[in-house]
Order: structure tokens, then sequence, then C-alpha cells
């Protein structure tokens, strides 16, 4: 059987294979593979026409829906390299990506279009605006249309998608395929570049370790600019399954779509888990949910005990990953109740070593930092040496896995994570090196305090940080919200079971508790370095 090496060959062969499958639902509409496929070619055919070149970029700004699927893997399909933006953000945060990275086609709505026109004039490389069809036949893109200034042209949908067939430009695995944008919490953000290879070779890894057949229904609940909510595109298609496409309000809408649609995969972040944890889930919602996934974060550990008591027959699978390599590691299921805070081994098809400052090996249970080897290290931050030379680094010779017949080097991802590895080899995530607190001469994870936190029961959403302080160090501070099961208690409870729970030099300095939820950054993770800014914001002293 022909196996998919390019982005969009991971449509096209599962169409030429099961033309009449379901591939997309989106409301109560659904969408085959030969459709899909269709719409891919379509897309591909429209830029090749406007004269779009061999990796010019195609920025896609829009909410999850048929046309963001079909631009995704249209843009790769005529040799363009895609942009997905994260549909929350605001005009300015969308003109500096389309800056930053030299897009030339820009894909949205007109309700965004209208909402951004003003940033666009300093988008310099922008040629063309493809506007979805309008819902109804007001067509507010017409009126945004006279106000668009300098070169820039405005299409129709349907009328791109209307241009004769044409092959695209040639490209190979190993040329880049996209650019996504981290969420900028830390300022700017950058754009990490991934290969088709690096996308390809990432989808047939988790498929093999999730187990994902053409039986599937996934939920794509996660935004498609974060690399953990494309993903669910990607493996679906390897499958040949179906992905449910879905832009909820709230949590319950996550319930109610995953009973309508009988969802047997779903992947989320420890913020969204949380909330579904606290609400009841339909009974029918168990009869069909396969596995569900964590990513981004750690899931704490009570809200993963609440989660397999509500769906019992799911297998719990808790990952790690990052941007610039994809995914890393992930925890099988049947190791879950044996050590439940591990992040596991390396997911297949990648190597995980765990590194001294010198970039030698360290031992079981000595820290040491994150490194990621294999086909889905990526190709860097887009024009940022800098920030690419603090990333991806060349392997010392003599690394795990190097012989000392090689001559070509290698690049890998160094995460800047902080973890261990325990004698059978699974991994343990430790914290972030700049996150990481140093307290009473202690050095103290924020995830650390966090999951204590959780364990008490008495918070719904926690964030630990540290603030410098003269004889400490830092001090740790908390911001959290009360948890629904925690009514009538307190701050002084919350602060009782810190000290019984906690060592002394682990105890916060001060906790303070608010109406929730907290704050997130655009990929749905709670916004720690925002909350911690804010907090010094109102304490200066």
């Amino acid at each position: 059987m022909t196996e998919s090496t390019l982005l969009h060959e991971l449509i096209t062969l599962t169409a030429s294979r099961t033309p009449q499958a379901m591939a997309l639902t989106y409301g109560s509409v659904h969408l085959t593979y030969a459709d899909l496929s269709a719409g891919v070619t379509q897309f591909a055919s429209g830029l090749m026409a406007l004269g779009v070149s061999r990796g010019e970029r195609v920025a896609i700004y829009l909410e999850k829906r048929f046309e963001t699927v079909i631009a995704s893997f249209g843009a790769p399909a005529a040799g363009a390299v895609f942009v997905p933006v994260n549909p929350i953000l605001k005009p300015e945060q969308v003109a500096f990506i389309l800056r930053d990275c030299n897009v030339r086609v820009l894909v949205t709505s007109p309700e965004r279009l209208a909402a951004m026109k003003d940033e666009l004039a300093q988008c310099h490389d922008l040629r063309y605006v493809v506007v979805t069809d309008a819902p109804t036949q007001a067509a507010p893109a017409e009126k945004a249309d006279a106000n668009l200034s300098g070169p820039l042209a405005l299409l129709q949908w349907r009328d791109l998608l209307a241009s004769p067939a044409q092959a695209g430009h040639r490209v190979i695995d190993t040329d880049m395929v996209a650019i996504l944008y981290t969420s900028g919490s830390t300022g700017k953000p950058k754009g990490v570049v991934l290969s088709h290879r690096n996308m390809v070779a990432g989808a047939k890894s988790v498929v093999s370790y999730l187990e994902n057949t053409a039986q599937d229904t996934l939920l794509a609940a996660l935004p498609l600019s974060f690399d953990a909510g494309f993903s669910q595109l990607t493996t679906a298609f390897h499958a040949g399954a179906r992905v449910v496409l879905l832009n909820y309000l709230m949590p319950r809408d996550v319930l109610k779509a995953m009973e309508r649609e009988k969802v047997t995969g779903l992947t989320a972040v420890p913020p969204l888990y949380i909330q579904l944890a606290q609400l009841a889930w339909p009974a029918a919602i168990d009869e069909h949910l396969r596995y569900f996934a964590n990513t981004g974060g750690r899931m704490p550990r009570e809200t993963l005990n609440v989660l397999r008591q509500r769906a019992p027959s799911a297998k719990p699978f808790l990952m790690y990953g990052l941007t610039e390599a994809f995914r890393s590691t992930f925890l099988p299921p049947d190791e879950v109740d044996r050590r439940p805070d591990s992040i596991g081994k390396a997911i297949p098809n990648a190597e995980i070593l765990v590194l001294r400052e010198d970039g030698s090996p360290c031992g079981a249970e000595e820290p040491g930092e994150l490194v990621h080897r294999g086909a889905l290290v990526g190709l860097g931050y887009w024009n940022d040496a800098e920030k690419t030379a603090e990333r991806y680094k060349l392997l010392a010779p003599d690394a795990p896995g190097r012989q000392p017949g090689l001559q070509l080097p290698e690049y890998a991802v160094f995460s800047g994570d902080t973890v261990r590895r325990d004698a059978e080899g699974f991994l343990y995530f430790i914290g972030r090196r700049d996150e990481m607190m140093k307290t009473s001469g202690y050095r103290v994870s924020p995830t650390e305090v966090e999951e204590i936190l959780y364990a008490t029961q008495l918070v719904g959403e926690c964030v630990a940080f540290g603030v410098e302080h003269a004889s400490l160090g830092h001090a740790i501070h908390v911001i959290a919200t009360s948890a629904e099961s925690a009514a009538g208690k307190g701050l002084d409870a919350l602060m009782l079971e810190c000290r019984a729970r906690m060592p002394a030099y682990m105890v916060p300095a001060g906790i303070e508790l608010v109406a929730g939820p907290l704050p997130r950054n655009p990929n749905g993770k709670i916004d720690r370095k925002l909350l911690a800014t804010d907090w010094l914001a109102r304490h200066p002293s």
C-alpha cells in the first residue's frame, strides 16, 4: 500500500482507498474524503492561478470549518506553506504574523476581514485576500473591497476554487510545509517551521500508539493553530477516520458534541479537562469513547481520577510534546496506575535524551534537560537565528545514537524542560528551566506546588509562581479559584492543607482566591506568565 510522504497525501491517498468515507463533520454537514480531496486540489489550483511560488506563505485566519481544513492542506498541495492563525487573536496580533513571515495570501471570513482591514496596509508582502462565502446574500466582503488599499486584491472562495486544474510545484518531504506560531505569552510569538516529513512522521507515530482506525471519530476541540490541535486532522486522515470540528463556547458544549457524534477519541489540555471533570457526563459518552489524551502540561492527578470515573471504559494517554518537535513522549494506559506522574517514554520513531549541561547523558534519577532527536525535529524558528540557536543545537559527536564514523552533524531540539528518568526508563517532568523557583536553597517546580493544591480538592484551577525575595531567593505565590466542592471552606482551610502536605520551604507565602476561570493563552493553557506579571503590577513592593 502506498504511504504518504507529503502532508496533503494524507487526504488524497485515503480518498483513493475509501472515497465515500466521512472525513469531516461541521455542525450537521458532513464531507467525504472524495469531496475533501477535490476541495484540496481545487484550492491548490487556485493558488497556482494566482502565481503563488513554491514555499510562499498562505495564512488562514478562520474558526474551525471546512474551508480552514481545505486551505490548510490545499496550500501544501500547491507547494506553498500554510500559516494557521489562532482565530481568537486580535487584528494587530494577526498583522504581526502576516508581516513576520511575509504572507502572500490570506484566507479569512468577511467578518474577520472587516475587523482587520485597517491593519492590512502594513502587511507589505500580502497580495491576495480570499474571503469565505458570506452566510447571506448581503456579502459584507464586497463592501470591504472598496476599503482595501494598495496592491491588495479581494477574491471570493468560490471563485478561487473555480480556477482551471493545475499541478502544484514539486516539493519533497524535507521542504517546509507550515509555520506554527507560539502563543507569545513571553513576548512576540515565534514561528516554528515544520516540514512535510515532521508532520507526516508525527501522524504515523501517533496513529501507531493510539491505535487509530477508520472507525474512529476524533473531536477537534483544540485550536488548529496549536500543534496538538492540528494533529487531530493528520492522525485521523492517516487512519481514514472522521474528525468533528467544534468551536465551543462552554465546556458543556464539548460533552454534548461527544455524546451526539459518538466520539471515540478526545485530546485536550489540562485546563479544559479540569472544567470537564467538574461536570456530569452523559452515560452515552462512555459507550463510545475509546481514549482521552492529555497534552500541553501535566494533568492533575485528582482530575485524572475523576475523568476515569466519568468514562471508565476509555483509556487515558498522558503525553508530553513541544511545537518544535511536535510530540515527544506518551505514557501507556496500563502504566497510569503505577506511575500517574510520569510523561512516559519516547513515541515511536523518536529518541528522548536526558542530558547534562556539557551534553553528556544523565544517570537514573539525575535531573537534566529533555532533548528530542529524530524525524519530528523541526526546521527552526522563522527568521530568528538567535532563538533558533537556543533551542536547535548540534548533538555531541558521542551522543547516544551517534557513531564515531559519522561526519555530518545532527541537530536536536533542546526543550528547556528539566526532567528525570527512572531506572526503568520512564520520564518525569520537573519543570521549565525559566519557571523553576529557588526558595530557601531548594529548587521547586510550579507544577509540583500545583499538583499538591489540586490534591486538596479545595481549588478549581491554580497557578504557582516565584517572586524575588531578599532572604528566601523566591517566595512562592499562588492564584487559585475555589472548587465547587469546597463551599464554605476558605483560604484558611487551604493554607492548613498546604502546611500539612508540603515541606515548610514549599508552603506558599501567599494564596489569592479569585473568581474563575483563570485567563488562558491562545492555545487554551492557563497563562502563568500573565498572572504573575499582573500580580507583580498589583504588588510593586
